[in-house]
């Protein structure tokens, strides 16, 4: 009898193949006091596992196989990092120092401790980090218990196989290269997390947050995944297989045709020329936004060089990074938003917490309450602005004291660099995030300040409904069509083509297909999104006469009930 389960669906596409099931059930720590004299050899055997993992991930850097995505680098310096880390690496011998217990109870605390900090992220990227320090520790732990773990070294021989996980790490998934796999599933992680954006790199169908999957299916299993769905299927029957097949066949072909869109002009029917621009975390992530031919950098998360460390990074190592991709990009824009974490114990160097991190001190309030973070930040990006088209992004603008508290910093910051003789563009643009309800219904005022806008439509939707969008609970109601959201982008486009200031969109909306033609409709004319997704919005794009495709837009922004609005973007979308 055929069973399905539903999780997340984070790679698209469609696998049908055998189940090959990964041995790597996390392992109960052993607890056990140690007399004094014992402690330091203890202390030695830690550290001696901990040498060896670091040397089977340096050993996996050296074999990565050709034409595997630059993320897998990048994703196994992380563990490298957390690996050395000294909450990872010290903190588990001071505890064993203090309470004179084993090494694998120490090591399997402390982890337990960092997660629970992770945990408390607001920030869906930064949060999902904890899989990776729990990736790291496990490996450490399996090495302290004598069972080392890895992922299966071959595919099964009798057609395609599906990896069956409870978790995948990083360093696993740089062997899929190797092995031919249709596809994975696992119980945990999430859309942003690094598996996730692997998968998305390897165009692996994939599903994740199955809960229950790998206790359930068994080896051999007959599998088929929807990724657009986040539906796995167990034991299919024959009309099903079919049916899937079919789905198959057809998602291969439309990915063929769409790769021939990629040196295509982004250009609606009506010969309207449309912006589309890549999101990227890691500066690696540059070289697939050039593979997809993107006009610009419109996102570019530096939260990912704070992440996984004691100390700050200094100004020039965060120089470094923001010079890479602006050099890369060749003159197209590169837009750098400034640090968004706050309420945040996984950074040490962050002492402010909060009770709702969502409603707390994060983004340009932390920058503001810690000017010395901001303004080093703040001289790097513009150092590296003399390297290409580099603009400044200002996170969550609530207030216009906030707005002119940035902008101060931001000359501060340009005044000491002109002491140095050090260069720098003096006319590089500085925008604002319109993700507040407040700052949307006072878009104009901020306008009239900054010389562009971005719309991060992922936190305007949850602020604008007070919906928790990691909460399994209310996550149905987080509705991108609710029309106060709708009214609330509307309206910041208005305003921006009043003033003459550009606006864009660099959240989910952005990159989802459906949704391309109600935006374009309504006048936007810049989004900015995953690479991967670029085609599909593209292909969307060159379908669209915004002649026609206006008045259904506005018949939708006027629509009200949830059903008259779907009617109107199906008509859109025809």
């Amino acid at each position: 009898m055929s069973l399905s389960l539903h999780g997340i669906g984070v790679s698209g596409g469609y696998a049908i193949g055998r189940a090959q099931l990964y041995s790597h059930h996390r392992l109960e720590a052993p607890h056990y006091e140690l007399s004094p004299e014992y402690v330091a050899a203890e202390i030695a055997r830690f550290d001696a596992a901990v040498v060896t993992v670091r040397q089977e991930l340096i050993d996996l850097q050296t074999h990565i196989p050709e034409g595997a995505p630059p993320e897998m680098a990048a994703f196994l310096d992380v563990h490298i990092l957390i690996l050395s880390d000294s909450m990872l690496a010290e903190a588990p011998k001071q505890r064993m120092r203090r309470e004179g217990c084993n090494a694998e109870w120490a090591l399997a605390q402390q982890t337990e401790a960092l997660v629970a900090q992770f945990e408390a992220i607001e920030d869906d990227y930064l949060r999902e980090r904890q899989q990776d320090v729990r990736q790291v520790a496990e490996k450490v732990l399996k090495e302290l218990m004598g069972h080392p773990g890895h992922a299966p070294m071959k595919a099964a021989a009798e057609g395609e196989s599906i990896l069956v996980a409870h978790d995948l790490s990083p360093s696993d998934m740089v062997l899929f290269k190797r092995h031919n796999y249709a596809g994975f599933i696992t119980d945990l992680g999430g859309a942003t997390s690094h598996t996730a954006i692997l998968a998305r790199s390897l165009n692996l169908p994939s599903a994740m947050a199955l809960h229950n999957a790998r206790a359930l299916i068994q080896e051999g299993d007959w599998l088929i995944v929807d990724g657009v769905a986040g539906v796995v299927i167990i034991d299919p029957d024959n009309t099903v297989l079919d049916e899937y097949r079919l789905r198959r066949n057809q998602w291969r072909l439309e990915q063929k045709k769409l790769r021939r869109l990629k040196t295509s002009p982004s250009t609606t029917l009506d010969g309207v020329e449309i912006e589309l621009m890549a999101n990227i975390d890691l500066p690696s992530d540059v070289a697939q936004a050039l593979e997809e031919n993107v006009a610009g950098i419109g996102l570019f998360r530096s939260e990912f060089l704070f992440l996984n460390r004691d100390t700050l990074p200094s100004e020039e190592e965060q120089f470094e990074g923001y010079r890479h991709v602006a050099q890369e990009m060749k003159g197209r824009p590169v837009v750098i938003r400034t640090l968004d974490v706050g309420a945040d114990k996984s950074v040490p160097w962050l002492e402010a917490q909060s009770d709702n991190p969502a409603l707390g001190l994060r983004a340009i309030r932390l920058c503001l309450a810690e000017p010395h973070i901001f303004l080093t930040q703040l001289r790097a990006i513009l150092r590296a602005s003399a390297y290409g088209k580099v603009r400044i992004l200002l996170p969550m603008l609530a207030s216009l004291t906030e707005l002119d508290q940035a902008l101060t910093l931001i000359g501060a910051a340009k005044g000491v660099l002109r002491a140095q003789d050090i260069p720098f563009d003096e006319g590089i643009q500085v925008g604002g995030m319109i993700e507040v309800p407040a700052a949307a219904l006072a878009c104009e005022w901020f306008a009239k300040r900054l010389d562009f806008l971005s719309l991060g439509t992922n936190d305007l939707i949850q602020y604008t409904l007070a919906i928790d969008r990691t909460d399994d609970a209310v996550a149905h109601l987080y509705d991108p069509l609710h029309p106060a959201v709708l009214g609330l982008i509307d309206h910041t486009m208005k305003v921006g083509r009043k003033l003459g200031k550009s606006v864009s969109v660099c959240g989910e909306m952005a990159g989802d297909p459906r949704l391309t033609r109600l935006l374009l409709g309504m006048g936007l004319a810049s989004f900015s999104m995953h690479p991967a997704h670029i085609l599909s919005v593209k292909q969307q794009v060159l379908h669209t006469h915004l002649g026609e495709t206006a008045p259904h837009a506005r018949r939708l922004l006027r629509a009200g009930r949830p059903e008259r609005i779907l009617e109107v973007l199906e008509r859109i979308n025809r």
